[in-house]
């Protein structure tokens, strides 16, 4: 028991970069695997996004969206109540545009919009008063296949296997709605343990020696509720993106002919 103790006294917290900061909002990276805030699912945890964030920047900040604790990327948060009300709001009318990458099952070579609604995902203590029988509600994600790949291994019946990189826009935020989304056009993000390809997340485990949900949030473009400037916030890709991007045969000179890829 007091190795155990002793363990968890020595784990040591993720790194979160602060990607903008002024007196009223502040922006991290957050990495894949830290939980944005607190909660009773969650009561072993000791390292929260919101929390690390109140240390770094000295006062207390307000969530005004979430990420999934796999999913990395962009996280913005607000300093005062009101300007976390005012973002609210505008993640609540879709006026803030957020932008996705991430690495899917299958090779893909059309670009569309996807309007397929989707049932409310429960958890069985945290939902347990919800109706079941909640009607399905409104999703809209657009879709870009920007890379496709084909490597010589074999991670199911057939002797190769095909992956591409895509670009995900949503329009509405509903729980897991990207992952939910491309499961549903069978193109399943890799790395999803609820919604994917069971054969193809045990591939990239033991082939990359990398365990993690292929999917990042890069950008957030949104009006500051205070200044009424445009901002365009953006993530870097982590080291382990650009791993995998050599083993598909993505080079250089392919990555930079498609900026947009990576900058907006």
């Amino acid at each position: 028991m007091n190795s155990d103790i002793a363990l968890e006294a020595d784990e040591q917290p993720p790194k979160i970069e602060i990607l903008f900061e002024d007196e009223h909002i502040v922006a991290i990276h957050k990495p894949a695997g830290l939980l944005v805030h607190r909660s009773y699912l969650a009561r072993r945890e000791r390292f929260f996004a919101m929390q690390m964030t109140r240390d770094l920047v000295g006062c207390h900040v307000f969530p005004v969206h979430r990420l999934d604790r796999p999913t990395s990327g962009v996280l913005l948060f607000a300093k005062s109540s009101d300007v976390a009300r005012q973002l609210c709001e505008q993640f609540a009318d879709h006026s803030i545009k957020k932008q996705y990458l991430a690495i899917v099952r299958g090779n893909m070579h059309e670009s569309g919009t996807l309007d397929y609604a989707l049932k409310q995902e429960f958890d069985d203590l945290g939902d347990k008063h919800v109706d079941p029988n909640k009607a399905a509600q409104e999703a809209v994600t657009d879709f870009q296949p920007l890379l496709n790949t084909e490597i010589p291994y074999s991670s199911g019946r057939y002797p190769s296997s095909r992956y591409a990189l895509i670009r995900l826009s949503p329009h509405t935020g509903r729980k897991h709605q990207l992952r939910r989304h491309m499961a549903h056009l069978r193109h399943p993000i890799v790395g999803d343990t609820t919604h994917g390809d069971g054969k193809q997340n045990k591939f990239f485990r033991e082939h990359f020696a990398i365990n993690r949900l292929w999917l990042i949030a890069k950008s957030l473009q949104f009006v500051h509720p205070v200044t009424q400037q445009a901002m365009h916030i953006e993530a870097e890709l982590e080291a382990e993106w650009l791993t995998v991007f050599d083993a598909f045969g993505w080079d250089d000179e392919q990555l930079s002919s498609m900026p947009s890829m990576l900058l907006s």
